[in-house]
């Protein structure tokens, strides 16, 4: 008898956890999986980051209207691979004085920077310097070259 009843509990115990794998096995189904970022190298990162410049008018930092769309796909981005730090870069053309162009060179980098926190970048992934007049990307003395040297540009700091 005894036998017969140590039979009967291994099968409701057998019973009852087959049932409970069973509902588990279903609320695992249920549930949503997790959601990882794409498998991209951070060179792939890095080169779709750092091709980015954005332009200035003559003295001015306002960032305008044709940048918007390029800054939201850095802001997607950086958004997705919190890890990823940019130093953002801003600089002048060689017109004013050194300590000016320092002074707009960082404006410029600023305002890229306040742009980028408000489409909900964390401000800890971005830093800013100013290079002023010291690092032209185009050398001259003329509007063709000042255009191309009042700019912000991107460097990868961190992954």
């Amino acid at each position: 008898m005894k036998s017969l009843k140590t039979l009967a509990m291994v099968a409701v115990l057998g019973l009852g956890l087959a049932m409970g794998a069973g509902c588990a096995k279903n609320a695992d189904e249920l549930a949503p999986a997790p959601v990882a970022a794409p498998a991209v190298s951070t060179k792939a990162i890095s080169k779709a980051l750092t091709k980015n410049v954005v332009y200035f008018d003559f003295n001015k930092y306002d960032i305008k209207a044709e940048y918007r769309d390029m800054l939201q796909g850095m802001a997607d981005t950086l958004k997705q691979y919190p890890s990823i730090v940019v130093l953002i870069a801003g600089n002048c053309d060689e017109r004013g004085t050194e300590e000016y162009n320092q002074a707009l060179g960082e404006r410029r980098a600023r305002a890229v920077y306040d742009y980028l926190v408000r489409l909900g970048v964390p401000a800890e992934q971005l830093d800013v310097i100013s290079f002023g007049e010291d690092r032209p990307a185009v050398k001259g003395s003329n509007e063709e070259a000042w255009a191309k040297n009042r700019r912000d540009n991107f460097t990868i700091m961190a992954y």
